[in-house]
């Protein structure tokens, strides 16, 4: 299998700061991600081959290993492992600085009459093999992955398909789920190694805006205007909720800001069904714009009259 820079799929080099790895991430994952490229075969192995690079580079301790070892990353712990064990005499007087990451070209240093090079003849054996570390399984390493959804879509619980590694798995979203919400499918990362566990895919939910509700917790904010009428005559208007619209009863006098809570009409509380928080309306009065003089010498004569009664 080819050589894959991690580097270059997310278009940055070895001196990224975590900032820019991020971000290169966020910007590639949208842009190849399998939802907006149903049929694409190239995108969906770009999009696999970016949260690939993404699960090592975001992770200082797999980004030091990658930059070290290479493609051969994911073996390091047992190299070293093999190396302490053994002991330097038998790798021909130790690996010191005879083994050095090689960029592209992976592990650099000798290589044996048969075409192996001392460390992977260590590590799995040559023929028979000489090392103990030949039968030992290693977990396959995790795989991270950001899956964004509109705040409608994380107020109900519903099922969406995810292509990882050419193979589509459906999960079910339960309602409530929080922006930056983290859960983990097992066993669906990276092949484990001598028969060993595949690693795990953790899956990152991330909410966005939404021009009507704002979300705090539980409880879904939102505004709506009032005529100046309403506002001081009293009367109904009808609210919008995710369930629908509601009627509600405004009262004479009603101020500028005036907030009401409805029970039980803001955000479903993550797993425990039948339980949502609270939709709190904040009214917005609108002062008239435009008014004919008849309307304005009307506005006037309500301007005395409240002058003379204090």
């Amino acid at each position: 299998m080819a050589f894959i820079d991690y580097y270059k799929v997310l278009g940055l080099d070895k001196n990224a700061s975590d900032a820019d790895i991020k971000k290169a991430y966020r910007k590639l994952a949208r842009q190849y991600h399998p939802d907006l490229n149903p049929n694409d075969a190239s995108a969906n192995k770009t999009f696999q081959q970016v949260n690939e690079a993404n699960e090592v580079l975001s992770d200082p301790d797999k980004r030091k290993k990658y930059d070290q070892y290479g493609e051969h990353w994911k073996d390091a712990e047992a190299y070293e492992r093999a190396k302490q064990s053994q002991g330097q005499q038998a790798y021909g007087g130790g690996f010191g600085n005879e083994y050095q990451y090689a960029g592209n070209e992976g592990f650099s240093g000798s290589f044996n009459e048969e075409g192996f090079s001392d460390f992977f003849e260590s590590m799995f054996g040559k023929g028979g093999g000489r090392s103990s570390t030949t039968s030992r399984k290693y977990k396959g390493h995790d795989y991270d992955a950001e899956l964004h959804l509109s705040l409608r879509n994380a107020y109900t619980t519903h099922q969406q398909t995810l292509t990882v590694n050419g193979k589509n798995i459906r999960i079910t979203i339960p309602a409530g789920v929080e922006n930056g919400q983290k859960i983990r499918l097992k066993g669906y990362g990276g092949e484990g190694v001598n028969g060993g566990p595949k690693g795990d895919l953790y899956i990152t939910f991330v909410i966005e805006e939404d021009p009507v509700f704002k979300r705090h917790g539980n409880d879904l904010y939102t505004t709506h205007d009032l005529d100046l009428y309403t506002a001081v005559l009293g009367g109904e208007v009808m609210i919008d909720t995710f369930d629908g619209k509601v009627k509600l009863k405004v009262k004479p006098g009603t101020q500028n800001g005036t907030k009401v809570r409805l029970k039980g009409k803001g955000f479903p509380v993550y797993k425990k069904e039948g339980t949502s928080g609270d939709l709190i309306v904040s009214y917005h009065v609108l002062v008239p714009v435009d008014l004919t003089e008849e309307q304005k010498e009307l506005f006037r004569q309500l301007a005395k009259t409240t002058v003379q009664n204090k």
